[in-house]
């Protein structure tokens, strides 16, 4: 994840790939979600948001944004 983002967060099991899915899988799995994950990885894995756009819409800061969105990728994993 470090390469992914400039910010200092880093996650020792590393990120699941969801590439194989598809829109309609991934959308049926993020709706899934808790609120604050789901509005993460909507705007993030659906609509293809920048980071500091969704940080400002939802007033968290970018470090928060990339923990939501690690979590919000391995709920949908495990979910399928």
């Amino acid at each position: 994840m470090a390469n992914e983002f400039d910010l200092d967060v880093t996650f020792d099991d590393g990120e699941p790939d969801l590439s194989a899915l598809s829109a309609i899988e991934l959308q049926n799995a993020i709706n899934q979600l808790p609120d604050a994950l789901r509005r993460v990885a909507h705007a993030l894995l659906v609509d293809k948001r920048t980071m500091s756009d969704v940080s400002q819409e939802l007033g968290i800061r970018q470090s928060e944004l990339v923990t939501r969105l690690h979590r919000a990728r391995h709920a949908i994993a495990e979910a399928l």
